[in-house]
This record gives C-alpha cells, structure tokens and sequence, in this order.
C-alpha cells in the first residue's frame, strides 16, 4: 500500500479525513454529530481509501492548522496559544507530540516518553546500541522501569551497561541531546509509524457508535463504492448481535461488569437467541424478574435500545482489552479446543 508522504497533494477532503482520523473516534464521532449525510458519506469514503499516511503529513497537517486558526486579528501566533488551541480539541499527548516538533530540541519530552514505552519494546531498541547509550537512558527514565529494560537485556550486555552506570557521573549536554535525538529518529518515529492504526479499524469503531439506521446506510453506500473497504469495516465491526459469541463465563462477567438497568432495555430490541443466551446465565429468579420488568416497560424508542446495546458492547470491549473475557469472532480461528 502506498504511503501518502507529499502534504501539498492533498484534497480538502483527505484533510479532513486525515485530521478527525487523528482525533481519535470519540472527538470523530462528535463531530460527525454536526455533519450532514452527504458531509460523512463523502469523509467516510475519503477514509476508507486514504490507506497509510505518512507522520510528516500528520504532524504538517496540525501545525498549519494551528497557525491558521491563531492567524486572526483575535489570536497571537505564539507558542502558547498555538498549544492552548491544539488542546481543545486533542488529547494532552497528542499536543506534546505536535509541540515537540515545533519547538525543538530544546522543548522535548523524550524521557517522559520512554516511560510509557512498553519495556520488551524498548529493551529490543536498546541491546542494538552502545552500552554507554543504555547507561544514559536508564539513568533518565524511572527506576522501576529501567529495572524492567535492564533484566530483558542479554546477559553480558547488561552487565556492561551496568558498570558504564556505576562510573557515570552528570551526563554533559551535548551527550544528552545526541541520545535524545538519536531516540527520536531511530525509535520514536518508527515506533509511532508502527503503532499508527488502520483507518478501517477506526472507522469500524466510529460506524458502532452511530444509530443503527446510519450506520446501515453508510455501509450501504460503501459497498456501492467501494465495497472492499465496506467488507472490511463489517468484518472489524462488533455489535450486540456478535455477544452470542462469548462462551456462559463471558456472558456472566459481562453482565455483573454491566449497569442493570442497560440490559432490559437493550434486550427488548434483541433476538430470542440473544435473550435466551443471557438468561440461561441468569439464575431462574434472575431471570424471571427481568422478564417481568421488560414486559412492564412497554414499547421503547429505538434510539434509547440502540445506546443501550451500545454501551453494553463497550463495556465488553474494555472487560476484553483488560484480558477479562475473550471476544470471538465466530471464525474457525476462534475456536476454542478442549
């Protein structure tokens, strides 16, 4: 797949595209809140084909658009408001990152950086350096941390880093910034490019947190346009219908991780294979009650089972990202053997 490296190439469109893929989907989804139906089709099929995005593209994309927004009579394009700008509509790590390359060396954070960089990760980085290198990074970073890297590093390599540590005094300036910048180019970046996420992965989250009858609708157009993309944002896709895929002791830390109140009303719009799968992991006066009380809620608004099937799908979401549970996919793949 092609890597989109040249800004100046860009469509309206694209930026667009390329700037809420950025944000995230819930900063997305809220602005896909103020759009027309002809606005998101378009964006989503921007999305869709944009393929890989170079972080040079990102980050040129953000800065112009700081400076577009503090070029008014009502702004001073200064560093501080460029920044107080970026951070009503970004998370605070997205703005360090986009201030780190406007200031400079001199307004790094690498070491902060480090220390949310998982330690098998950094220790894989870190035996291809010089030992000395090593010494100085663990001395900046948090001593739990660094105690994590040096005991994934090869024997006799941490050994050596650890006796570079032992006769290390204070690390001159100049040393310091060659490592922070080595850090930069050759692990930083290549890190973010890495971690950087599959625009259908993120549209598949995004079209989950539209209403039902959108989300159908744009997929329908999708497939018409490009259906490739369209099968793969289904197939990334989990919705309520897919919990009939958790084995009885998934089922069971959903709905005790679950509000109670969510669930009557997100079954009055299930199917009987769903309901009967969550009552059979109910005690039978459990179950019962809940029947009970769905049948004296009467008819609901769609929209209200809709969000509630919603959050019942995120909360098993977050249970499977903590480990707690395992989401399956019904592939062969997922089947389990005993």
């Amino acid at each position: 797949m092609r890597m989109r490296e040249d800004y100046r190439t860009l469509s309206g469109s694209e930026k667009a595209s390329i700037f809420l893929l950025a944000l995230g989907e819930d900063h997305a989804t809220q602005i896909f809140e103020h759009m027309d139906d002809e606005e998101i089709l378009e964006i989503s099929q921007t999305m869709a084909g944009l393929g890989r995005v170079g972080s040079n593209v990102v980050e040129r994309l953000f800065v112009d658009f700081a400076e577009q927004m503090s070029s008014t009579n009502a702004l001073v394009g200064t560093m501080d408001s460029t920044e107080r700008l970026l951070m009503k509509v970004l998370g605070a790590d997205k703005v360090d990152e986009i201030m780190e390359e406007i200031r400079g060396p001199a307004g790094r954070t690498m070491w902060e950086k480090l220390g949310n960089v998982n330690e098998e990760i950094l220790a894989s980085f870190l035996q291809k350096e010089y030992p000395q290198t090593v010494a100085v990074v663990l001395s900046k970073i948090n001593s739990d941390h660094a105690a994590r890297v040096l005991a994934l590093l090869p024997d006799i390599f941490a050994v050596e880093v650890v006796h570079r540590m032992l006769k290390m005094e204070s690390v001159q300036k100049d040393v310091l910034e060659d490592v922070e910048r080595t850090l930069k180019t050759e692990f930083m970046t290549n890190l973010a490019k890495t971690q950087r996420r599959d625009s259908h992965e993120l549209m598949a989250e995004i079209f989950n947190n539209l209403e039902r009858a959108v989300e159908t609708k744009f997929l329908e157009e999708l497939e018409g346009s490009v259906p490739d993309s369209a099968e793969k944002i289904r197939s990334l896709m989990f919705t309520f219908d897919d919990l009939v895929n958790l084995d009885p002791s998934a089922i069971q830390t959903v709905v005790r991780a679950i509000d109670k109140d969510k669930l009557p009303i997100a079954l009055k719009g299930a199917t009987d294979t769903i309901k009967d799968l969550f009552f059979s992991n109910m005690s039978e006066r459990a179950g019962k009650i809940m029947q009970e009380d769905m049948a004296a809620m009467g008819p609901m608004r769609l929209k209200d089972v809709e969000e509630a099937q919603t959050y019942i799908v995120n909360v098993a979401k977050d249970l499977e990202g903590r480990g707690e549970i395992i989401i399956s996919t019904g592939s062969e793949e997922d089947e389990m053997v005993y």
